[in-house]
């Protein structure tokens, strides 16, 4: 796939082969679905899903998978049983185009890692301030 600039997520998912935009449709779906106040926008010429100004999740397609990004070690270990049928590593959850999107795990991971961001920013907010 040819990576471009794409101003939305719309014009991300019409410039993938036609077979592969359903796919990425469902998995953009379960991601607004489980994070509906997910801000969704584009960065690293990808779909990306922001809460508080931190990353939840990236998606991206690829000529034979699509892909979940970033998958934290915390993640990782928490899904452990159900990413086991998945390729996991560097950070990224390949789920290959030939199997039915798993809409109901991309939910609960979309979940996790808001909990994950609102975790950070909370700690964030609690540092003392340096001066």
């Amino acid at each position: 796939m040819a990576m471009t600039n794409f101003n939305s997520v719309d014009e991300y998912i019409a410039a993938q082969p036609e077979a592969v935009q359903g796919v990425l449709n469902r998995v953009r779906s379960a991601i607004r679905k489980a994070v509906p106040t997910a801000e969704e926008g584009m960065s690293y010429k990808v779909p990306t899903y922001k809460l508080h100004g931190g990353p939840v999740l990236y998606f991206a397609g690829w000529k034979q998978h699509y892909s979940l990004y970033p998958s934290t070690a915390r993640l990782a270990e928490a899904f452990k049983d159900d990413l086991a049928p998945y390729e996991v590593e560097k950070g990224t959850i390949r789920f290959p185009l030939s199997e039915p999107v798993p809409v109901k795990l991309i939910e609960r991971i979309a979940k996790f890692r808001a909990k994950e961001v609102a975790g950070i920013e909370k700690a964030k907010a609690a540092a003392p301030k340096k001066r």
